[in-house]
């Protein structure tokens, strides 16, 4: 399905055939080859995280295979096509916070779609004891390519 340039990111997310499976995250150009790159990682990641569910970027880069690479994790969903339609929002710094300005239009957004999903937000911040994805070594060991 094909949309008008002039759709905003939020209805293309609502569109939800769009939205990447991890699997698709894997027949990225970035991902050919013997081993998958640093941003392939972080994009199969969080195509993972749950609807209703977030992740900081930092549990992202562990997740990853990449301790210590949070501002990666940043670059590299900045760096991702448009095409995959990532679940972004999902992803928020360690506090539970969303770290665009209050005053953006991505900050409210971010906050919107986080919404729609059933997640509070309040002031910008979501409770992470309450809706942090905490996946299983399972789930880690046995979906997650590399």
């Amino acid at each position: 399905m094909r949309f008008a340039k002039d759709k905003s990111p939020l209805y293309r997310y609502l569109e939800q055939d769009l939205v990447i499976s991890p699997e698709d995250a894997l027949d990225m150009p970035h991902t050919q080859g013997a081993a998958l790159s640093p941003m392939a990682k972080i994009w199969h990641i969080v195509a993972m995280i749950p609807l209703g569910k977030v992740s900081s970027y930092g549990k992202v880069a562990d997740f990853a295979g990449l301790p210590g690479r949070a501002r990666y994790v940043s670059k590299a969903l900045k760096s991702a096509p448009e095409h995959l339609s990532l679940p972004w929002h999902r992803v928020l710094n360690s506090q539970g916070k969303i770290s665009f300005d209050k005053h953006s239009a991505s900050f409210q957004e971010q906050m919107e779609l986080l919404r729609l999903e059933g997640v509070t937000v309040n002031c910008g911040k979501v409770d992470l004891s309450e809706c942090e994805w905490q996946p299983d070594m399972a789930t880690l060991v046995m979906s997650i390519p590399f």
